[in-house]
Order: structure tokens, then C-alpha cells, then sequence
């Protein structure tokens, strides 16, 4: 990969980070006077809105028939799981935090895929994946004041984005992604349906719905962004920018909630990106090895 190519891609990935937290801190915002099922309802409808056209725009949408695989309805379920999970924690939670829990994810899938699906992980990986879970064990400190249900939940909802991404690795090739991401907007939106079910539906301004439709697009801006990247860039280079989304978590929740993570916080999340980017690199050696490459 040239030098011109890495850096746009190095640029992909960092604002496609700023694209997820900012859907995030949008959602959250928002949820000052919106209930959360709305929340889920109108953001669903404009996400499907918009995969829609651009399926039909780029002719994605012939290959729509690919859908019925039964891995795309088993990503949705997880993909539904984690949504419930992830928004209930976000809104009870410093943004900062649960962004932080969250990069333990890789971690995750990576020890996952060697227990489901065989995958080769040697113990230099697994020790990794170890020092990562100690690492949100610090920032989520079982027994202490920072430990609460709302840490749980969105321990639970990575369990669920572990099986979603599983799914998403196990799915056929001819499988369309604008189709699979069509097919889980919809099983979010019924989970939104569900939601309002229970808490019922209160008038919403226009300001609301406009903040939701910015969320909607900072969504679909990260996703195209973070397909750029990866395609376009060398992984193990790129990779790593991938956690600059804890940078904008930090910004965000000070300048927006006056939120500030304490000393604790910080070592978890230090230690939970560094061993992130170990694995990435430990992987990228491994695949090199593979190939009958030495790693440099």
C-alpha cells in the first residue's frame, strides 16, 4: 500500500469514529425528552429509508434474493440484543465509559472464534485477551461505586455484538451488506415497536426529529467511512485508529456533560486499547506466517 492510499484511509477511520459517537451522543441528547422506543422507531425508519435508496441507487437491491441465509437472521437477533443493551447502559452511563467497554469487543470475538469456529489463537492472544478483560474489570470495578447494573447491561450487549459479528463472518459472500444492514434495521425497528409498546408514544418536536435524522446519517457515515478504510488501507496499519473513538467519547462527555473519567478509568482504557492493538498486530504476524512470510 502507498503512503497516499494509508493516509486516506487513516482519515476514514478517524472520522468514521467521530461519525459513531456522534450518533451516540445524538441519541443521548435526544433522550432528555424523548422516550427511548421512539428514539429506536424514528432513527429505524430513516436508517431503512436511506439504505433503500442507496440499495436502489447502486442496484445492490438485485441481490436481495441472498437474504434468506438463516445467518443473517441470526445477526439481526444478535444485532437487536445489543441495541437494546448498548442504548439502555448509554443512556445511564458517562459516554466516555461505556465507549471504553466497548473496545474490549475485538478481544472478544477474537476468543470467540477460536472456541466456535476453531480459529488458530496462540497464548500470546489469549493472554492479551486476558490483560483486556482486566482492563474493563478497572473501569467497571466490580464491588466498588463504579460497578452498577448499568455496567452489566452493556456487558451483556457485547456478549450480543460477539454473536453478531460471528454471524456476520460466517454469513456466504453473495450475501449483500446494504441487505444484511436492511435486515437489521428492521429487527431493531420492531424491537422499537416493542419499546413503545410498553412505554407508549409521546409528541415529538421537530428539533427531536431532526437531531435523530442527524444521528441516523452519522450512522450511515460511519459505516460507509469504515468500509473505505478497511478497503482501501493496510489493516495492521489502520486498525489501531479504530480506538481514536475513546479520544472523541472523552471530548464529547466533557464538553457536552462536563463529564471527566477518573484515574481508574483511564489505566482500564489504556490497557484495553493497548492490548487491542497487540492483537491486531499479533494477527496481522500470524496471517504473514500463514502466507510463508516472515514478519518483519
Amino acid at each position: 500500500m502507498d503512503l497516499k492510499e494509508n493516509g486516506k484511509a487513516i482519515l476514514a477511520m478517524l472520522v468514521a469514529m467521530a461519525a459513531f459517537i456522534g450518533n451516540d451522543a445524538l441519541v443521548k441528547i435526544v433522550y432528555e425528552t424523548v422516550q427511548l422506543g421512539q428514539i429506536i422507531v424514528v432513527r429505524g425508519i430513516i436508517a431503512i429509508v436511506m439504505i433503500l435508496v442507496l440499495s436502489y441507487v447502486t442496484g445492490v437491491h438485485r441481490e436481495f434474493r441472498h437474504l434468506g441465509n438463516r445467518m443473517v437472521f441470526l445477526r439481526s437477533f444478535g444485532e437487536v440484543g445489543a441495541t437494546l443493551c448498548y442504548l439502555i447502559a448509554l443512556m445511564h452511563m458517562p459516554i466516555a465509559n461505556i465507549t471504553a467497554i466497548l473496545q474490549v469487543l475485538p478481544l472478544m470475538v477474537t476468543g470467540a472464534a477460536a472456541i466456535f469456529l476453531g480459529a488458530p489463537v496462540g497464548w500470546r492472544r489469549w493472554t492479551a485477551i486476558g490483560v483486556g478483560f482486566a482492563g474493563v474489570l478497572i473501569i467497571v470495578r466490580p464491588g466498588l461505586a463504579g460497578f452498577d447494573q448499568w455496567s452489566i447491561l452493556a456487558l451483556i450487549g457485547i456478549l450480543f455484538m460477539v454473536l453478531r459479528d460471528l454471524t456476520t463472518r460466517m454469513m456466504p459472500v453473495e450475501v449483500p451488506t446494504f441487505g444484511v444492514t436492511l435486515v437489521t434495521c428492521a429487527g431493531v425497528l420492531l424491537l422499537g415497536f416493542g419499546v413503545v409498546g410498553v412505554e407508549g408514544w409521546e409528541p415529538m418536536s421537530l428539533a427531536d426529529v431532526g437531531l435523530l435524522t442527524a444521528a441516523a446519517t452519522c450512522l450511515l457515515v460511519g459505516y460507509v467511512l469504515l468500509i473505505v478504510a478497511m478497503r482501501i488501507g493496510d489493516i495492521s496499519l489502520v486498525s489501531p485508529f479504530r480506538y481514536s473513538i475513546i479520544v472523541w467519547a472523552i471530548l464529547i462527555g466533557y464538553f457536552v456533560w462536563g463529564d471527566v473519567p477518573d484515574a481508574l478509568t483511564m489505566l482500564g482504557t489504556a490497557i484495553v486499547v493497548a492490548t487491542g492493538i497487540y492483537t491486531v498486530i499479533r494477527e496481522r504476524r500470524v496471517a504473514q506466517q500463514a502466507a510463508g512470510d516472515k514478519p518483519r
